[in-house]
This record gives structure tokens, sequence and C-alpha cells, in this order.
């Protein structure tokens, strides 16, 4: 840290004479500035800096020799990407009609080798801009209006050192160390990844939540490892996690640093390792792990490797199977997957970069075939490759880049429309310069990017997915906490807690609705088709009343006593039209009055047919003479029938007085919704209505049944015998149909059976005289209805 902040403070100098136009000094010590690896004119130019090589060579410094060029290798596929990204939203942005119309923007992307060495280089490149020559190598002036980069926090804040003088503007897509967010320090600094402040504390709830309260620690040697861990253990200590050691490696570091690292995480207690690297220091502690076969750990990682691609493969998977971390959002780009399967040398035939890019992804070499070797053709395909370069599956990182470059879009479209879009402070000037710095730096202030919050940092389980909504979390035997099955709540509840009574649950189970009301609605097919039967049987009756006052005068209705037949074909009627009082919403009276309404006009009904048989049975049975008995017949008509109907009446009187049938929610027949009914308020009531009725029909059966076979050619007991039986059959298969009966079924079932008894003693007794009166009228005769036609 102390010889990594001397070399800022010799940089700075340097920068000073670089200002006093003593720059050949400076090129002279950290190198000349090399060609951009890939760039492109415009009128506005954007400069990058990625690790597009991940190794570097380490340089002898010596007061007595110019230092050796730097020299990086060994591409990095994944930052390449990052640096076609910047390529891809560049020209996306020059293709738009609206953002920075007329207007190009041009690019100049350098190689920071992952380094703070080469990130210096870079960074001189950018300021520069001139090509090598014999006699001049830097300029006075900026080439570029600002710079995204680096993707380290150490290279980062090199190049801020430089750059921060001039006021050029830095957007970092990777820099996370949270010592770049002191605006005092690095005022023109920017990034679109959040900082490690918010990770590291993160990491130490992670910690504590599994219970794990002795950890070891291994980190990164650079700002980001060292600001990231010191972040992190202060939190711990507050959570009650005590660290056990803490190393640090680099990449620069040699094998036998490396392997002394790793036999302090072997020899150490601590079953959990927190690993806070780079990728590249990543990388270097995962290959000697394999060779000192380290397992048994449970490894928790930074957001820099814990989603990298390559260490998914099954190489690592004996050492990081179950790492746990905290990732960036990822997003889709698209168009991106497209426009990078179309990178190939041939679109710069003397881009050396193209040409190490091709070579490595495809094993091959544009130089002479050398024994075993394979020639490149440049004709091979990147749709075939699976590699960092081509997986656009989890884009995080990238998506970051391509919102650094619509960021500055932004601000220099703000900027050249004179803020007219953009809510920037009043300046003095009637106009932005774009080609002051400081103005552009003002102007990417007022852009609004979407950054992810502290609130969006929470832990990610590898083990269990989160429940989704409807279902609790279960708990797996002899798995950790964080392991669970997902279980769904039971009908009726909303994160597995119920509702209430007249509530239920919607169909994902996320909130509670009241519950659907249920009763037989003359609106619904069910409803209308008995209310249908109930006027019809209503209509019959009238008409057969009708016909009956038109022919009172013949023998047929004279011999079926013409004022019992009325009065039974009014009380049917009563009996087809108290079914409706069943159908529709109950009320307070409405419930009164089905029961009531049914009980009366059945004994009425009942009371009419026991007169009628009564009567068959005296006319037959008499031994006194003709004339007397018509008399004591009307009589005893008029008190049977008046009698039974009145205790009937008072029966209902009595329910309704001490428990009468009221309105009633029933929510426990069917939980999920409300069913609509009449409560009896008294069984006994019902059951007393129900049996005087069954009594009186029991009478008029076995009176019609005795008198079934006296003499007459129009006996009417054998069809009230016939009536009676089909209404008795009605209503004992009426009782457990009642009881079995769910919901507004019930009701259904009660309105059945009040018309089909009523259908039952209508067709049975008037249909056959209905016959003789409108069909066979020749048989209406007194010596046919007295036997003597022969």
């Amino acid at each position: 840290m102390h010889s990594l902040l001397n070399m800022i403070s010799v940089v700075k100098l340097l920068v000073i004479a670089f200002l006093s136009k003593e720059n050949t000094v400076l090129c002279e010590m950290l190198g000349s500035p090399e060609v951009p690896l890939l760039t492109k004119k415009g009128d506005i130019t954007i400069g990058g800096a990625f690790s597009i090589h991940s190794q570097i060579s380490k340089p002898s410094f010596s007061l007595t020799h110019t230092p050796e060029p730097l020299t990086c290798s060994r591409i990095n596929l994944r930052e390449f990407r990052f640096a076609q990204t910047m390529i891809f939203a560049v020209e996306e942005i020059n293709n738009s009609s609206t953002l920075l119309p007329n207007i190009s923007v041009g690019y100049k992307i350098f190689d920071s080798c992952g380094s703070t060495l080469p990130s210096t280089r870079a960074v001189m490149g950018l300021l520069n801009g001139q090509e090598r020559t014999a006699e001049k190598t830097c300029s006075s002036h900026s080439s570029v209006h600002v710079i995204i980069g680096a993707s380290e926090s150490s290279s980062t804040i090199v190049m801020l050192q430089i750059c921060g003088t001039f006021q050029i503007p830095v957007i970092s897509h990777f820099a996370t160390c949270a010592c770049l967010s002191n605006r005092k320090d690095y005022p023109s600094f920017f990034r679109t990844i959040p900082s490690d402040y918010y990770q590291s504390r993160a990491l130490a709830k992670l910690v504590k939540y599994f219970g794990w309260t002795w950890v070891g620690a291994v980190r990164s040697d650079n700002d980001y490892g060292n600001n990231g861990m010191a972040t992190f253990i202060t939190a711990a200590s507050q959570e009650g996690v005590c660290v056990e050691y803490s190393e640090a490696i680099s990449r620069t570091d040699s094998s036998e640093e490396v392997a002394r690292v790793i036999e302090v995480i072997r020899s150490g207690s601590a079953r959990v390792l927190i690993a806070f690297l780079a990728q590249g220091e990543m990388d270097i502690l995962l290959e000697e792990a394999l060779k000192q076969n380290l397992t048994g750990l449970q490894w928790v990682g930074s957001e820099s490797w814990i989603t990298a691609s390559h260490l998914t493969t099954k190489r690592y998977s004996g050492i990081l199977t179950g790492s746990l971390g905290f990732t960036i959002r990822k997003a889709k780009i698209a168009g991106l997957r497209e426009f990078l399967l179309q990178v190939n040398p041939s679109q710069d035939p003397q881009n050396s970069l193209l040409r190490e890019f091709w070579e490595t992804v495809f094993g091959c070499s544009f130089q002479s075939r050398l024994p075993g070797q394979i020639q490149c053709s440049g004709s091979e395909k990147l749709e075939d490759i699976n590699n960092p370069f081509t997986d656009v599956s989890q884009l995080r990182i990238s998506n970051n880049v391509y919102k650094a470059v619509y960021a500055i879009a932004h601000a220099m479209h703000n900027l050249l429309n004179c803020g007219q879009s953009a809510k920037l402070p009043t300046l003095v000037l009637d106009c932005y310069d774009a080609s002051l710095p400081n103005e552009i730096q003002l102007a990417i202030n007022g852009i609004n990017i979407t950054w992810v919050s502290e609130s969006q940092m929470k832990p990610l389980s590898v083990c269990s997915e989160s429940c989704p909504p409807g279902f609790r979390q279960a708990a797996i035997k002899g798995k950790p906490i964080c392991c669970f099955s997902c279980i769904a709540c039971a009908a009726g509840e909303i994160m597995c807690l119920p509702c209430p009574l007249e509530c239920w649950s919607n169909e994902d189970r996320s909130q509670c609705v009241p519950k659907v009301i249920e009763f037989l609605s003359f609106g619904e097919t069910m409803g209308g088709l008995l209310a249908a039967f109930s006027l019809f049987g209503a209509s019959l009756t009238l008409a057969v009343s009708c016909v009956f006052f038109r022919l009172r005068h013949t023998p047929l209705v004279k011999a079926s006593n013409s004022e019992l037949s009325f009065l039974l074909l009014f009380s049917l009627t009563l009996c087809f039209l108290c079914s409706l009082t069943f159908i529709g919403q109950p009320t307070e009276w409405s419930c009164m009055l089905r029961h009531t309404a049914f009980g009366a006009s059945f004994a009425l009904c009942m009371s009419c047919i026991l007169a009628k048989t009564i009567t068959v049975v005296i006319a037959f049975k008499a031994t006194r003479p003709a004339k007397t008995v018509p008399q004591c017949s009307a009589a005893l008509q008029r008190t049977s029938v008046l009698s039974c109907t009145l205790l009937q009446l008072l029966i209902c009187v009595l329910w309704l007085i001490f428990a009468p049938p009221f309105p009633y929610k029933n929510t426990v027949h069917a939980t999920e919704k409300i069913i609509l009914e009449c409560n009896l308020g008294s069984p006994l009531g019902f059951w007393a209505v129900l049996g005087y009725i069954g009594l009186l029909s029991l009478l008029c059966f076995i009176l019609a049944f005795l008198s079934r076979k006296l003499p007459d050619n129009f006996n009417e007991a054998k069809f009230i015998t016939f009536s009676m039986l089909i209404f008795c059959a009605v209503w004992v298969t009426f009782i457990p149909a009642y009881v079995s009966s769910p919901g507004k079924f019930t009701v259904a079932v009660e309105i059945f059976a009040i018309l089909a008894s009523s259908f039952g003693l209508f067709f049975s007794i008037f249909a056959p005289k209905c016959y003789i009166l409108l069909v066979k009228p020749e048989r209406n005769t007194k010596r046919h209805m007295m036997g003597r036609n022969h």
C-alpha cells in the first residue's frame, strides 16, 4: 500500500512536469504511450481502459538504465467482451436519430492489463492522443472527452490521480472500492456499480445469518481487497463474528507466497473462508488449492468471482461447490450477441489484437504452419464456440459498460443542447462548452442512472429459492436452515394465516377476498326451470278449474263432489305457487312464509282428499235413506276440511311464535363460499308440519285403499289410492335426499318434492275426469255414471 502511495505521488510530480513542457522525461520513465488497441474517429471521443490482457511482465527498475517496456499477455475474453460492448453501444448511438443527431461518437480503447503501471501508460495514451514519433511523444491536450474504466479499483485510482488534474470524468463499470466514493478526493469519478461498502456489510450479515462465528479471510492485496476486507472485519465484529486469520495475495506474487497462504488456510480451524478477491487473484489461489487438494471449506465470495462462468466447471467443483456470495443484477442487451459474433480479423487486418483474439479462441495461428499447429483461415465461426466472450446469458458487468456509454451520450446531448433537456444548475456561461472537461463533468452529474441500491443487496441462497406467494418454508431434515422446501398453504389462507370467516384466499393465495355468496336464484338455470314448472302447474289447475266451472252441471262433475273438487284445485294451486317462495335470496319474511305456506297448502290439499275419501266410503256404506246421506256428507266434508287445516295452522303459528325460521349464512358446509339459507329455527316445528301432512296422507291412502273395490262405474277411490302412492313415495325419498344435498341443492330438492307430489295428485285425480269431460263427452251421462248403459 505504501509503495502504491509513493508511486502515486511520483505520478503527480510527473504530471506537473508534463504541464511544464518537461514531458520527455515523463514518457521515458513510464514508457511511451502506444497506439490504441481499438479506435474510431468521431466528433466526440470516449476513452476506454480494460484489462484485455491478464498477465504482465515484471519490470526491473534501475536508476542507471531505461526501464524495460511492459509486456501484457494472456488475453482475457471476458474483458475483451466489455470492450466490444462499449463499441456496440457507440455504434447504436451513432445510428440513433434522436440521441446526438448529426454528431459522431468515436472511441479509443487501451489495455490496462489489470495492473497499475499499464493503467498509467493507458491513461497517458488517452490524454496524449499522439502516436510515437522520433521527435515528440506527448502533447498538451487530451484526445478524449471522458474515460470508461478501469475494471480494477487500484487501476482506476491511478487513472484518477492523473485525470483529476485535468478534470476529465472517469466512469468505472467494475471498480467497487468504497474509497472511490470520497467526492473530495475523486470529484470527477462516477461508476455504474455499487460500492463495496454495502457488499462487505452484507457479507458480514450473511455469515451471521448462517451462524458462522469463526471464519477465515483472504483478500486481494490492492485497494479493492484491502478496503473491502477492512469494512467486512469491522462489520463482522459488530455481528459477533470473529476472524481467525486474514491473508493477502497479489497476482504478481511468487508461487511460494501463494502456497504459504494456502497452508495458512489449511491449518486454520475455521471451516468458512471469506474470499474478497479480484478474479485474477482468485484464479491463482484456486490453482494452488487444486495442487494441495484443499477441500471441505465453505467459500463465501465477493461479486468479482462468484458469478464467473469459468469457475463453474468440473475442475473446481470439489472446491467451490456450495459457494455463497452476492452478485450484480443481470440484464439482457438486445442485439449484442449478434454484434459479438461478427467480430473477425477481417474487420481490421492490421489489428494485432483481433488476430490474437482469433488465435486464442480457435487455437490456431495466422503465422506459417508449424508442426502440430493449426493454420487460421479467418473463416471460422464464433457461433460454434462457447466461451466467456460469446456467453451473453448473464450480462452483468457488460451491462454496466453499456449504461456508462449511454450516460455519457445523454450528458453530451444535454450539453450540446445548452442544457435545455437536463436539470442542470444555471451557469454564467450562455451555453455549455463540450470542449471543457469541467462542463462535461457537470453534465454527467445531471444524468440519472439506475444503480443497485443497498436494499437490493440481499443474500442469495444457492440451496433453495424463495417460496412464491401462497407457499411456506418447511425445513428439510438434516439440512441447514437455508435449505427448505416450499409447501402450499391451505385453502383459505394467505402467507399461511387463515382469512377472516367471511373471506377466502384468491387463486394465487396472495390476498383475502370476500367469499362467493350462494343461494338458489331465479336468474340461474335450475331456479328458472323450477319456477317455470311451478307456474305451469298453477296454470294447469286454473285451466281445469275453468273446465269444471263451465261443466259444473254435468253428471261427472256432480258425481265428483264439485265443492271439494274446486277446493282441492284451489289448494293445489297454492301448493304449486308456494314453491316460488323457496327461490331467491332468503330474508326474514321469506323464510317464515315458505314453510308456513308449504304446511298450510298441503294440509288443505290432504284435508280435501281425505274428505273426498270419507264421502265415498259413506255413500257406499250408508244404510240410511238416500236423502239424508248428502246432507250428512256435506256437513262432514266442511267440518273435516276446516278442522284438519286449522290444526296445521295452529302448529305453524306455534312454530312462528317460539322459534321461527330465519336467514342464515352457512360457512361450515362449504368453506370456500357462503351459503345463504333459511335456518329452521326449531327442527321440531318443521318435522311436526311435515309429519302432520304425512299423517293426513296416510289416512287418505288407507281409506282409499279400503274403498277401491266399491261398485261403481267411476270409482274415485282408485285414483285417490294411486295419487297417495305417488305422494308418499315422493316424500319418503325426499327425506334422505334433503339431508344429504349440499348448499342450494337442499332447497332445490325441497322444491322438487313439492312440485312432484303436486303434479302426482293433480294428474292422478283430475286427468281421468278431464279425459271424459273433453275427449269422451258421451260418457258424461247419468246413465253411464250409474252403470245402466247396458
